[in-house]
């Protein structure tokens, strides 16, 4: 399927965490937007890969994404020099030929957010050389944003995602066997606090742009203003909503 958007997570949860409000808003309006898992969280404290697959396809369809796919690479196993693991990245944006990428901040201590972050990049560009070898037409997305996970460091843009809030929030409870009182061990998800701070950091990002919920991306390079109605105030970036 031709994308839009593509949102590449580490894990299960890892967009609802960071970037669930952008695909939301993108998919209401009317964008096709998708989802790809790099791998099955098979590795985590709680939860089975097939409750989490089940659990990833229940907040695909609260968040109104058209698709959701896994590359069911090993958790605690990713590693951006890996060239297996870079040609099914590359081989998924080939098939998916998105316009924009949203990808983990590299900024991070889960060493799995920090190899996807760099294995995607890495991917973008390389899917865009006709002699990779790889499966499928060459294909270079337009734009990379990678997703933040804390509020340090600061983030280049903050994308206003008010509108989306309980949808977005409810996306994420959707992965229960992550954020429940379930069988398994305490984890840092399940503390009583966690959506709390969730919000908290949403409402950090917001204050900075003055509406009440945000989500932070990072760049590489600049990013292009192709219509100048996107500085003024309340206006679409890009001249497309």
């Amino acid at each position: 399927m031709t994308l839009d958007a593509l949102f590449l997570g580490a894990h299960p949860d890892d967009v609802e965490l960071t970037s669930g409000g952008l695909a939301a808003r993108l998919a209401s309006h009317g964008h096709t937007v998708g989802v790809v898992d790099l791998t099955r969280g098979e590795s985590a404290s709680r939860g089975t890969p097939e409750e989490r697959a089940r659990e990833a396809g229940e907040a695909a369809r609260v968040l109104g994404v058209a698709s959701r796919g896994n590359l069911a690479l090993p958790d605690l196993g990713l590693d951006r020099q890996d060239p297996a693991q870079l040609r099914a990245v590359v081989e998924c944006l080939r098939t998916h030929r998105p316009r924009l990428v949203v990808a983990p901040d590299r900024h991070d201590e889960h060493p799995d957010h920090v190899e996807a972050s760099h294995l995607i990049a890495r991917a973008c560009y390389l899917s865009g050389l006709a002699r990779y070898a790889a499966d499928g037409e060459r294909h270079r997305p337009e734009r990379l944003l990678f997703a933040l996970y804390r509020v340090a460091p600061a983030p280049h843009l903050v994308v206003d995602v008010t509108a989306v809030w309980e949808r977005r929030m409810a996306a994420l409870t959707a992965h229960r066997s992550q954020l429940g009182p379930g069988p398994g061990p305490a984890t840092y998800l399940t503390q009583p606090d966690f959506l709390a701070e969730v919000e908290s950091r949403a409402r950090v990002f917001g204050a900075a742009i003055g509406v009440r919920y945000g989500e932070g991306y990072r760049t590489r390079g600049p990013l292009g203003v192709t219509d100048a109605r996107a500085l003024l105030s309340g206006a679409p970036a890009g001249g497309t909503p």
